[in-house]
């Protein structure tokens, strides 16, 4: 059975190297010139299940790997006025193990690199009983006994396979970026995060602090894996005022002019926070609107699927990564019982399209109370 996973993703990648590892004959297409053509997002945090799940797709050889280039971010949080003065200790939290998204891609890319397309475009796709043909921007076909939309959450994919499912803007912005974690800023974030609370808009601060250097740690613990040299930094988030929203939509292409926004907000503040966004990473920084998918319900199972943000597209807060884990996780355990005869390939997807819909309802609805909280806390400052 040929498989074909468009995106190479976080899911997508953690699938295809499950189902290889299985010996499923397997393709991964990427419209993405390459995995460094683009901002890959920040730091993920990783609970038991979803650790786990990562962890079942890697050989045993990464991860020593995995383990270093890991990060811990536990106790107390606490929201501070923008003067950094006191307001609320939070209770202590443990999130997992963090890690950022483009040194895990990297990471999950390697050894499979023969089977990733990058630079191919996916434009549509027609089923038939036998198979299903895939169309690329270059004009060129090919056809899939099985096809997996891992595109994420404006999939092509899922697009065609589920017209009335649409991505939402939720009439807001926000500011999100990264500045280096020197001695100065490590101070900022104490525990698991801190909230900067003022008027009409809120700051949230989180640590992606590295156990290892990536890069070096691959160098010596796996020498053929080659990791971006990204240090330590802080996240940072930032949900623009009501009556900047328009201003928002102007700058979502704009990283400069965005990150001008954010620091005139922040003019009066105190000056390490000032500093923070002074400094903060320009290629990785700016301003991009909110969405929220509509609810994804289970399908008419064909020989087109979903896996991660295609199939549950949710906004930052919904623990997509954690859940395209699983859910690469789970498919190939339905394909590999329909493979050995345990069901049909059929009731197999079935079965894993409902699980997968009922994961992502619950993601959608911890997105929203997130969202809701931050909001909340905006109009109560």
């Amino acid at each position: 059975m040929r498989i074909v996973v468009i995106g190479a993703g976080l899911g997508g990648l953690a699938l295809a190297r499950r189902l290889r590892r299985e010996g499923f004959d397997v393709g991964v297409v990427e419209r993405d010139a390459s995995a460094e053509a683009r901002f890959q997002g920040y730091r993920i945090g990783l609970e038991p299940d979803g650790l786990a799940a990562l962890r079942g797709c890697l050989t045993e050889r990464l991860l020593p790997l995995l383990d270093a280039v890991a990060g811990e971010m536990t106790g107390a949080g606490r929201a501070v006025d923008p003067q950094l003065n006191l307001l609320a200790e939070l209770p202590p939290r443990y999130e997992g193990l963090l890690f950022d998204r483009a040194v895990l891609r990297h990471l999950l890319l390697a050894g499979i690199e023969d089977i990733v397309t990058f630079d191919r475009h996916l434009t549509g796709y027609r089923e038939h009983a036998d198979g299903v043909v895939l169309t690329y921007a270059d004009g060129s076909t090919e056809t899939a006994d099985l096809v997996v939309g891992a595109d994420g959450m404006g999939s092509t994919v899922r697009r065609q396979l589920l017209p009335d499912v649409e991505v939402r803007d939720l009439g807001r912005y926000g500011g999100i970026g990264r500045t280096p974690l020197t001695e100065r800023f490590a101070d900022l974030v104490p525990g698991w995060s801190t909230m900067v609370s003022a008027p009409d808009v809120q700051l949230m601060l989180g640590k992606m602090p590295f156990r290892r250097s990536p890069r070096a740690a691959a160098a010596e613990l796996a020498p053929e894996v080659a990791l971006p040299d990204t240090p330590s930094y802080l996240r940072w988030v930032m949900l623009l005022p009501p009556d900047r929203a328009e201003l928002g939509a102007h700058l979502a292409d704009d990283q400069d002019g965005g990150l001008a926004v954010l620091r005139s907000i922040a003019a009066g503040w105190h000056p390490d926070l000032v500093a923070l966004l002074a400094e903060a990473d320009r290629a990785n920084s700016g301003v991009g609107p909110l969405r929220l998918g509509d609810p994804v319900e289970p399908w008419e199972t064909g020989r087109v699927t979903l896996l991660g943000d295609a199939g549950h597209p949710v906004p930052p807060g919904g623990a997509g990564a954690a859940l395209a884990f699983l859910d690469a996780a789970d498919l190939t355990n339905a394909l590999v019982a329909a493979r050995d005869g345990g069901t049909t390939r059929t009731a197999a997807l079935a079965g894993y399209e409902q699980r997968m819909c009922a994961r992502g309802a619950e993601s959608r609805a911890q997105a929203l109370a997130v969202f809701q909280m931050f909001d909340a806390a905006r109009s109560a400052s």
